[in-house]
């Protein structure tokens, strides 16, 4: 992503969204968040994410769980847009099941010493600070597990690969390589054993982020379909298609909107977060595909806005959680006697 973009986001005051002034963030709600958020990836999909992933899983998580010691160090400068953030979780063999992490900490006197590989990382390669997790006993599985909050020019900490995709093409996507990286004690973020909670806690949060970069990209979707459709005395079954495309686009919407303002009203939320993405997902790709087909032959040449968009679409059923792990969290949590607790 160009500097020059990231500074015209941060003078915006976009990347400290959520922050309290205290912390020379912009304050603001999640719904405010969610707002933005919808509202950037409309015009750019990998802009949306960016800034989603800045402030859902590395800004936020060390907001709520950082010392003010932490937050006075890394939390400022991110708040400032003066750094970028980035959240360290997948691997290349774990995914979805954290509790089989293979980066490894070992602890001594004088700190943490980090080794492993963190793969498909957002923001990874412009980072200023990282929000990583590792396990200080495999055996232990998520109980062996804490975050950390690490800065890239940390010796032995480098970016390796940069994968080139689908779609979002504008999103840094790497994988990052840590050998002996050493992190004095105070990188701790929580407690030994607390990384797991920390993670799924900002997920949760991230669900409601990208659900609001999905709504974004279904709703460019449906305004280039509409305008399509206005244009021409097209057939009937272009029109019905409009017509399901804008049922489909409200009841995401409202899954958003109804999540963001649980979890600014302090009430479970896990439900909400995973439902509003995963319906915000399937109708950005669903709206997406439809906005090809109305288009006709020049739907999916290259660089027509209509191919962009189900490229970027494509992505998000799968980001921050896959299709099929939201369905398993909805299961299991209205299964559940606790159903606001994640079930993960």
């Amino acid at each position: 992503m160009p500097d020059e973009l990231v500074r015209a986001l941060a003078d915006a005051g976009f990347l400290g969204l959520g922050i309290p002034t205290a912390w020379e963030g912009s304050g603001g709600d999640t719904r405010c968040a969610v707002a933005v958020f919808e509202e950037l990836s409309r015009a750019s999909a990998a802009i949306g994410v960016l800034v989603a992933v800045h402030l859902s899983v590395c800004s936020v998580p060390i907001l709520t769980w950082g010392t003010d010691l932490q937050r006075d160090r890394f939390l400022r400068p991110l708040a400032r847009g003066e750094k970028v953030g980035a959240f360290g979780l997948t691997e290349p063999s774990v995914g979805s099941d954290t509790a089989r992490l293979r980066t490894r900490y070992s602890k001594d006197a004088t700190g943490f010493t980090l080794e492993g590989t963190k793969m498909f990382i957002s923001n990874g390669a412009s980072a200023g600070i990282v929000l990583l997790f590792a396990t200080g006993d495999p055996a232990l599985g998520h109980r062996g597990i804490s975050a950390f909050i690490v800065p890239p020019g940390t010796p032995g900490f480098s970016v390796e690969q940069r994968f080139e995709k689908l779609g979002l093409r504008g999103s840094e996507t790497v994988e990052l390589v840590l050998h002996e990286v050493h992190l004095p004690p105070e990188s701790l973020l929580g407690s030994e054993g607390q990384g797991l909670h920390v993670a799924l806690g900002a997920l949760q949060g991230g669900r409601v982020g990208i659900a609001s970069c999905a709504l974004g990209v279904a709703e460019a979707a449906f305004e280039e379909m509409r305008r399509s459709v206005a244009a021409h005395d097209d057939a009937d079954w272009k029109r019905t298609a409009l017509a399901r495309a804008f049922a489909n686009l409200s009841s995401a919407r409202a899954l958003v909107v109804r999540a963001a303002e649980a979890k600014d009203a302090g009430k479970p939320y896990v439900l909400d977060a995973s439902a509003a993405k995963l319906v915000a997902s399937r109708a950005a790709v669903e709206i997406a595909a439809a906005g090809v087909d109305v288009a006709g032959q020049q739907g999916p040449r290259e660089r027509a806005v209509a191919e962009r968009l189900l490229r970027d679409a494509r992505v998000f059923p799968i980001v921050e959680g896959t299709t099929e792990i939201q369905e398993l969290i909805l299961a299991r949590s209205l299964l559940s006697p606790d159903p606001g607790r994640n079930p993960l």
